[in-house]
């Protein structure tokens, strides 16, 4: 009988023969299938030995030494495989609707020791408190139905990016340099905005939207925003701005800046929202959770931003402001700025500023089902490349949600048998010493898979569609 050559089978062939073309060499073929299989295998660790042993346990050593030297040493290129996975989704996203945001965030990997590049004590959001750890930077493509990170790249705290000596062992490239946060993300912005990515507004928390020079960056570039920012931020209250400079009185230099005098001054957002009548407030809907409908109220506001606009010559254009102020609460719990068109629909503000569920639920998958986390090397080429290839795994898996419906577990992608009381180092229970080389960086708390078999089942979405290649 024909094989189906519509079959999961066929497409994660096809998959990977473009990915094939992304790492180059003829010879990094075996090794690339092999990693994104072991990371689409059930597992409890996903690091190069366990995987090893699951896809073949009567010939570890061997497989570990292959995978290792991919992943590590190997001098392909991690952007390129980024694309690869970005326009495999992309291609199914457009059944779903446009792409409807690029979403800013981070995620703090939890790391022992300090020699593994990028860590030291630092804020840890899987955490919620400062703690030994890496952070990365992305930026996410997607919709309400679909999303993968479209650029990922370590944050390189400032400690390290002086040291010249810790840099030289992990292996930073002299080009890298220290870049703040949203520093990373601007760039990375920039590079898919030229790489001719579907444009979308940019949505991102306070962590980088409280940040001034980040919006106008974003504004530079072209792209409108609906970015969180504190309670704290400063605005001018709506149907006031700041004064014009004074008229010049022929003596010294013309007056060129905007003013601000007694009973004339911007207020913050905290405040501003005490002071909104009841009638100000709205109740609104923004999508279907698993507990029933999302809704909250909101406060929807034309502003000014002023943020030391009294070094300016001219007013910060005039942007929305949304307030949440759900009942119940004694404060308002969050606000944003947005660059949207002052025709845009308060609903569609709303599901704008709350699609960041979809990268919650990307970093939980790609931590718990994929194991981006599980990298135990130390440098900056195998750091990049094993989330490289953790989100062209996640790509895969995501645009066969995409298509397929109702969807089929990959039960084509089987782990091999193993050995009876075979235990591999790494895995939960095993007494063997793990070699320093591999393990000395290992996390004391992996995360506990959730796979029940040996299959790796899709959530099920509407018809099929083909991917183009």
């Amino acid at each position: 009988m024909a094989k189906n050559i519509r079959s999961p089978e066929s497409r994660f062939e096809e998959y990977l023969g473009r990915l094939s073309g992304a790492v180059g060499h003829k010879d990094r073929e075996e090794p690339l299938r092999a990693y994104l299989v072991g990371l689409c295998l059930p597992g409890d660790r996903k690091s190069v030995e366990p995987m090893a042993a699951r896809i073949d346990p009567r010939h570890v050593r061997a497989r570990h030494q292959s995978l290792h030297h991919f992943v590590s040493n190997a001098p392909w290129d991690d952007a390129a495989v980024l694309r690869v996975a970005r326009d495999c989704v992309l291609d199914q996203m457009e059944r779903h609707g446009a792409v409807a945001a690029w979403i800013v965030d981070d995620t703090g990997i939890p790391k022992k020791g300090r020699h593994s590049v990028g860590v030291t004590r630092q804020y840890c959001g899987v955490l919620g408190k400062q703690d030994n750890c890496q952070v990365v930077v992305t930026v996410t493509l997607a919709n309400e139905a679909v999303s993968i990170p479209g650029a990922y790249r370590l944050y390189l705290p400032e400690v390290w990016a002086r040291d010249r000596r810790r840099r030289r062992t992990a292996g930073v490239p002299d080009e890298v340099s220290f870049e703040t946060k949203w520093q990373i993300a601007l760039k990375q912005i920039d590079e898919l905005r030229r790489e001719g990515v579907p444009v979308a507004p940019v949505v991102a928390d306070a962590g980088y939207g409280a940040t001034t020079a980040f919006r106008e960056g974003l504004s530079e570039l072209g792209l409108p925003y609906v970015v969180g920012v504190t309670k704290e931020t400063t605005v001018w209250a709506p149907g006031t701005e700041p004064l014009p400079p004074p008229r010049y009185r022929g003596q010294g230099r013309p007056p060129t800046l905007l003013r601000r005098v007694r009973g004339r001054r911007p207020v913050a957002i905290g405040l501003l929202a005490h002071q909104l009548p009841a009638s100000s407030w709205r109740t609104i809907t923004w999508r279907q959770g698993t507990r029933g409908n999302m809704r909250s109220r909101f406060a929807f506001l034309r502003t000014r931003p002023a943020h030391r606009d009294e070094l300016r010559h001219s007013p910060r254009d005039v942007e929305w402001l949304v307030i949440e102020w759900p009942r119940g609460e004694v404060e308002p719990t969050k606000f944003w700025l947005s660059t949207m068109p002052s025709d845009t629909p308060p609903d569609q503000l709303v599901r704008l500023a709350k699609i960041r569920w979809r990268i919650e639920r990307d970093y939980q998958e790609l931590k718990q089902e994929i194991g981006v986390d599980h990298f135990e090397g130390r440098g900056w080429r195998g750091f990049h490349h094993h989330g490289a290839l953790c989100i062209a795994a996640y790509g895969f898996l995501a645009a066969e949600r995409a298509r397929l419906s109702p969807p089929e577990p990959l039960s084509f992608l089987r782990a091999a048998p193993l050995p009876r009381g075979f235990k591999p180092r790494g895995s939960p229970g095993s007494t063997r010493t793990a070699r320093p080389r591999v393990d000395r960086d290992l996390q004391s708390h992996p995360h506990q898979s959730r796979a029940a078999a040996a299959t790796l089942h899709l959530v099920r979405t509407p018809s099929p569609c083909r991917i183009a290649l």
